[in-house]
C-alpha cells in the first residue's frame, strides 16, 4: 500500500489514498473541491521509499475538500487558590475535513488511486427490500 508524508499547516500527516483525515483549516477553500498538496516529504510502499531534503519536487497529493467546520470545544478554566479569581475560557479549533483521491510520484506517475465513490440509487433499496 502506497503512502505519502505531506505537510499542512505547520504539521505533518502520513495519508494513503482513500484515507479521510482532518487537517488544519485551509483558506478560502470551498467544500466539494480538489486540492492539491505539493508539500510532499516523503512517498513510497512496503518495499522502496523516496525521501525528499526537505521536499521532494514534482510530487503531489491530490484531495478532496469534504467539509470545513470546528472541534468540540476545549474549555480552559484557571483557578488562584484563596484569591477569589478564577477565570473560564472556551475554543473550539477550526479544521478542514478531507479525503485523499491520488499520490503522484516527482515523474507525475500515478503511485496510488482511491476507489470511486458509488451513492446508493434507488435500484439498490428496492433489491435490499426485496431481499428482506
Amino acid at each position: 500500500m502506497s503512502y505519502a508524508v505531506i505537510q499542512s499547516g505547520g504539521k505533518q500527516y502520513k495519508v494513503k489514498s482513500g484515507e479521510i483525515l482532518k487537517i488544519e483549516k485551509l483558506p478560502n477553500s470551498k467544500t466539494d473541491t480538489k486540492i492539491e498538496f505539493n508539500d510532499i516529504l516523503a512517498y513510497g510502499d512496503n518495499k522502496v521509499i523516496e525521501i525528499g531534503s526537505p521536499t521532494i519536487q514534482g510530487a503531489k497529493v491530490e484531495a478532496n475538500l469534504i467539509k470545513n467546520s470546528k472541534n468540540r470545544t476545549v474549555l480552559i478554566f484557571k483557578k488562584r487558590r484563596r484569591q477569589n479569581s478564577r477565570r473560564k475560557n472556551g475554543h473550539r479549533q477550526e479544521y478542514s475535513m478531507i479525503r485523499i483521491n491520488k499520490i503522484f510520484s516527482k515523474d507525475g506517475k500515478i503511485l496510488s488511486e482511491a476507489e470511486k465513490i458509488s451513492k446508493p440509487t434507488k435500484k439498490d433499496s428496492e433489491k435490499k427490500e426485496l431481499g428482506k
